[in-house]
């Protein structure tokens, strides 16, 4: 069995039998990987805090028929800052839930091993609804689920006073000729919001204000079409719901 070393970030953790944990990472070169952290449940074990969600990390892997399993790890980020906030750590883990739904195991993906990283790393400066709003549309871009907002997609017209429905079920915007009862409005403002969020540069992040009208409508449009197409809701979502009741204050974007 082959040993390879591979830059990861770490999505899940589950307790695996009595002293191990079955770890998911997204890795660079080899995409989404499962792996058997042996005894990394005990305070000792050389891998207890490596082992840990949101860590970016460069991990020894041993090949195995049907597991990985997790040799040893160097620390290279532990984005601290969302272990340390709830808010930032309820949509980080939204974030995680979603490539891990999105991205199928051994497809490399590098754009979207990278995109993580940046989404994890804005945690520290933007509001987290807005990181995880923005990078939400961002991933479906990336993984095949792109939402369509540049023609009707159900008969291709472009021209922009006619787009003003969307559809989860075709998943993009409609013109008034093919509208169909239940889709939803979609106002320019809401179009051009939704359109700034998908070419958001995380390294060179513009200045931007955003009112609360336009994150809600944003939100209910892509949960809308998460649902649709997922099929179930995401566990997360009831972590930042129980996070809203609680009214905590939103950082400022």
């Amino acid at each position: 069995m082959a040993q390879y070393s591979a830059e990861a970030i770490v999505l899940a953790v589950h307790n695996w039998g009595d002293a191990d944990k079955m770890v998911t990472f997204m890795t660079r070169d080899q995409g989404k990987i499962k792996a058997a952290a042996y005894g990394s449940r005990r305070p000792k074990s050389p891998l207890a805090a490596g082992m840990q969600m949101f860590n970016y990390i460069e991990v020894q892997l041993l090949e195995g028929q049907r597991l990985a399993t997790v040799k040893q790890y160097a620390l290279k980020d532990s984005f601290r800052f969302i272990s340390e906030d709830l808010t930032a750590m309820a949509y980080a883990s939204f974030i995680a839930e979603l490539v891990l739904e999105l991205c199928p195991e051994h497809q490399p993906q590098p754009e979207v091993f990278d995109k993580v990283l940046h989404f994890f790393a804005a945690f520290a400066q933007k509001n987290p609804r807005m990181v995880a709003l923005a990078a939400a549309f961002q991933l479906l871009e990336y993984t095949g689920s792109q939402l369509n907002f540049a023609a009707c997609a159900l008969c291709g017209e472009k021209e922009e006073a006619l787009l003003s429905f969307f559809s989860w079920e075709h998943g993009g915007i409609v013109c008034e000729k093919c509208h169909q009862a239940g889709m939803e409005e979609m106002p320019k403002s809401l179009r051009a919001f939704i359109l700034f969020l998908l070419e958001f540069d995380w390294v060179h992040p513009q200045t931007f204000k955003i009112t609360g009208a336009a994150m809600v409508r944003a939100e209910h449009l892509l949960l809308g079409y998460l649902q649709y197409l997922l099929e179930k809701p995401l566990r997360s979502l009831a972590f930042i719901q129980q996070l809203a009741q609680m009214k905590l204050p939103d950082r400022p974007n």
